[in-house]
């Protein structure tokens, strides 16, 4: 499981001209499943981002989390995360995982955030989406398991 996460100050996203998810500040989140990924990624995940600290305290240090600053996940399932670029131009995606798979865990996830008192707005999954954001930094981080 990959996520690619970014602090943002807000961020939305659209499916056929309607938005269907948006927050303030807090991290948009773009999350990939590979065929080996279960729960036990997922948990060690949703662990990891919800206590991550790159949010600035008093002192201008990134040291305040999603939880102390009262922010707010938008979480986007992403397939493309998995793409193999190294036989040529054309990426491959037989590193992601089938949408039987991927689904249940994007939607586990997204529920395990919840349970950690996060506000978590989604986009659709499968859905051609449009996704906008202030990025505040910017500040992008990689977690992978």
């Amino acid at each position: 499981m990959k996520l690619v996460v970014q602090r943002v100050k807000n961020a939305k996203v659209e499916v056929e001209g309607k938005t269907v998810g948006s927050i303030g500040k807090g991290f948009l989140v773009l999350l990939g499943v590979t065929h080996a990924d279960t729960k036990k990624e997922a948990d060690y995940l949703v662990k990891k981002l919800c206590n991550l600290r790159v949010f600035e305290d008093e002192n201008g240090k990134m040291n305040l989390g999603l939880k102390e600053i009262e922010g707010e996940l938008l979480m986007i399932s992403q397939f493309t995360l998995y793409a193999d670029c190294t036989g040529g131009n054309r990426p491959s995606f037989v590193n992601a995982a089938r949408p039987e798979i991927a689904e249940p865990l994007y939607e586990y996830f997204c529920e395990e955030c919840r349970k950690n008192n996060i506000h978590v707005e989604k986009g659709i999954f499968g859905a051609d989406m449009k996704v906008s954001l202030l990025n505040d930094g910017p500040v992008t981080i990689v977690l992978e398991k």
